[in-house]
């Protein structure tokens, strides 16, 4: 079956569910309706019905919808998700680092589609960096970090710009431009990340 003969979006959001995802998510990237009609090609007074949930788009509109949103349509009707709760026991965590920079990294949160933000747990030693050419890519387009220090004092060293953080602080960034954290104190040093999947703002 096509696209082109699906009248109706399939019944994985209720109307009223899927206008209001479409609303936080064009708003969270900073978009007005008629930014988001520009994107999509589906008009500002029809998008207002699918947010009000008013109206259940066909698939070929919530499809222009979510390439409006830089999203699949899987994401944007949550297809992609195996369930609403995904366990990840300490026994299965991902690991890995790199000894020689003195940095080691946990990552708390399932790597399955439908994920819209990880969990990891960093730790730097003494001189200690993360950011070597085999640590794990720079994260996807759009991306955007929250880091916490646990324990410590390290350097967030982002596109260019340095900054001082202490035990307890926290810092939020757009997780796509070239980043690395540097542990400058005399004892080891951590800190738990999320990074999350997303537009930019501008």
């Amino acid at each position: 079956m096509t696209i082109a003969t699906v009248t109706a979006a399939p019944d994985v959001l209720e109307p009223a569910v899927l206008g209001a995802r479409v609303k936080a998510l064009r708003e969270a990237s900073d978009l007005s309706l008629r930014d988001l009609a520009g994107r999509s090609g589906v008009s500002a007074p029809m998008l207002s019905q699918v947010e009000r949930g008013e109206t259940s788009p066909t698939l070929t509109v919530a499809a222009r919808i979510a390439s409006g949103l830089e999203l699949r349509l899987s994401q944007l009707l949550r297809l992609d998700e195996g369930g609403s709760v995904t366990v990840v026991r300490a026994s299965q965590r991902q690991r890995g680092g790199n000894a020689r920079r003195g940095h080691r990294f946990e990552v708390m949160t399932a790597s399955q589609p439908g994920q819209r933000a990880g969990l990891s747990r960093h730790t730097l030693a003494p001189g200690g960096a993360t950011g070597a050419s085999d640590d794990p890519p720079m994260h996807e387009p759009g991306s955007r970090e929250t880091a916490l220090v646990e324990r410590g004092s390290m350097v967030l060293v982002c596109d260019g710009q340095r900054h001082e953080l202490a035990e307890g602080d926290c810092v939020t960034f757009d997780a796509d431009l070239p980043h690395h954290f540097e542990n400058p104190g005399g004892e080891e040093a951590a800190l738990l990340a999320v990074v999350s999947a997303g537009l930019r703002r501008s």
